[in-house]
């Protein structure tokens, strides 16, 4: 499973909400043997990979 928002404001780093949703997801996801592959935040022209940050 991958998941993507945007954040307007162009700026790409995530917020501390991005970061405890993500692993709110990947636990209850991880119950039922659903794997999350990557999260990523488009802003602008910029996209972030969590996955590639390492908060995965």
């Amino acid at each position: 499973m991958t998941f993507a928002h945007n954040h307007p404001s162009g700026v790409a780093e995530p917020s501390h909400a991005d970061e405890l949703l993500t692993r709110t997801l990947k636990s209850a996801l991880a119950m039922v043997d659903v794997q999350v592959l990557d999260h990523f935040i488009v802003a602008g022209g910029r996209t972030l990979s969590f996955a590639e940050r390492g908060l995965l």
